[in-house]
């Protein structure tokens, strides 16, 4: 009996099972939140200990849709009935069918598009890479400071980012070159990256060696920096010129995060390929490679696949979640969201000297923290913002290449109330972390 009471003692206890995760879980997976959930639904999580917390991170921009929404619920459950998996590379199913010419329909409008699934992000920016390789029969890829491609090593050595994310983990893959991104608040303008990709062209690499250029349009991890449409029309016009591929990942900004389905259309162009992940399946690991058809095509049979890559469940999901997206009029959410949320951050920045910019589009909004006399990046203050909004009851997490950016990723259906519940807390967290509060 006591031993029984034990078990059940530590599924109610973050603590102990906090360090029995220190115990069997390797230190190199980081947990930003020392708390452990155990139910979630829309914006809303409960720890173990039955706490509730908002959650404005949502999964690092995987729940647009909200936490457990029925009509993904549902979608999976019935699926479950069907088929759970049978690898498209084995035997075709419906879904999978369905999710590429919907999502080749959002992306290509009128052009002939293809898609192919796999599991993660990372997984999509890799076969995006092998893809515009094989199309153009080059090696060469460029990429940007700050950017964030993911956690294989291909994906690590696309990533803009030293630490944590490089440390001792090389070699990395050769031909692999990087661009500044614009960055209005710390001074780095487009026509500075424009020159910077010039530059690169004439002293490292001729634009004739170079496959594709990678960028995301809105970076997540490097701080929720903007790329406008003069810049991306620039790129787009340069790609062209020297037939390089356009590869957007729009990982973390698609479905929704940044007011229209995808962060490219707010830009002006078309991408030759777009990678997505997190919030198209609503919860479950999917991931895809949506290009146009001639490029898609140029990977010889068998040289693209994955044995969980568009499993039929997350299929399922990811169906339902177009269909939320589209009929429960979540775009025009996102919209509202993001001035109410960006009109209270700019409130705040004028409350707070330690707050230096306040940007975003959409529901896809940041603040940067800086310390209020030199201006520069306070990672240390950042910290302690979000372990006392934390202790508030919201969670949130950092970003930025000196992790000194906070942002916010809540849920498309977060409610008013729930905004002004998380904006309160802020303001409270703020408070606290500059010495206004005790």
């Amino acid at each position: 009996m006591q031993n029984v009471m034990a078990e059940q003692q530590t599924y109610s206890d973050n603590s102990l099972l906090l360090d029995a995760r220190e115990q069997h879980v390797p230190r190199g997976v980081i947990t930003a939140h020392q708390l452990v959930i155990e139910r979630a639904k829309g914006s809303e999580v409960w720890d173990v200990e039955g706490n509730r917390y908002l959650d404005f991170v949502g999964g690092i921009g995987v729940l647009n849709v909200g936490h457990n929404h029925p009509a993904v619920v549902n979608a999976v459950t019935k699926q479950l009935g069907l088929v759970s998996h049978a690898c498209f590379q084995v035997v075709a199913y419906p879904g999978y069918i369905e999710l590429a010419k919907r999502l080749n329909a959002l992306v290509g409008g009128g052009e002939d598009f293809k898609s192919v699934f796999f599991t993660s992000g990372a997984e999509a920016v890799e076969n995006a890479v092998k893809i515009a390789r094989a199309h153009t029969k080059r090696s060469g890829i460029i990429a940007f400071d700050g950017a964030f491609h993911g956690r294989t090593l291909l994906g690590t050595t696309l990533t803009g980012m030293s630490a944590p994310y490089k440390q001792n983990f090389g070699p990395f893959p050769s031909d692999i070159y990087r661009l500044p991104f614009p960055n209005a608040f710390h001074g780095v303008s487009d026509d500075d990256c424009l020159k910077a990709l010039d530059q690169l062209f004439a002293v490292q690499i001729a634009p004739e060696r170079v496959a594709a250029i990678i960028i995301e349009p809105v970076q997540g991890d490097g701080g929720f920096l903007q790329a406008g449409a003069n810049f991306m029309q620039a790129l787009r016009r340069i790609t062209e010129k020297h037939g390089i591929v356009l590869i957007l990942d729009e990982v973390q900004t698609g479905f929704g995060r940044t007011g229209k389905m995808f962060a490219f259309q707010h830009l002006g162009i078309t991408p030759d390929l777009v990678t997505v992940a997190k919030s198209i399946g609503g919860g479950l690991p999917i991931s895809g490679v949506v290009g146009k058809a001639a490029m898609m095509d140029a990977p010889q049979p068998g040289g693209l696949g994955g044995t969980y890559g568009g499993n039929a469940l997350a299929c399922a999901a990811a169906l339902a979640v177009l269909d939320l997206l589209e009929n429960d009029n979540l775009l025009a959410r996102s919209n509202q969201l993001g001035e109410q949320l960006n009109a209270r951050l700019q409130q705040l920045a004028e409350k707070y000297a330690c707050i230096g910019d306040v940007r975003g589009i959409g529901f896809m909004q940041a603040v940067e923290i800086v310390d209020f006399e030199t201006k520069k990046p306070d990672a240390a203050m950042t910290q302690k913002i979000l372990d006392c909004a934390c202790q508030e009851g919201l969670l949130l997490i950092k970003c930025g290449i000196h992790r000194n950016t906070v942002r916010f990723l809540a849920p498309l259906v977060t409610t008013d109330s729930q905004l002004e519940e998380a904006l309160h807390i802020f303001d409270i967290a703020l408070a606290r972390a500059s010495g206004r509060l005790g």
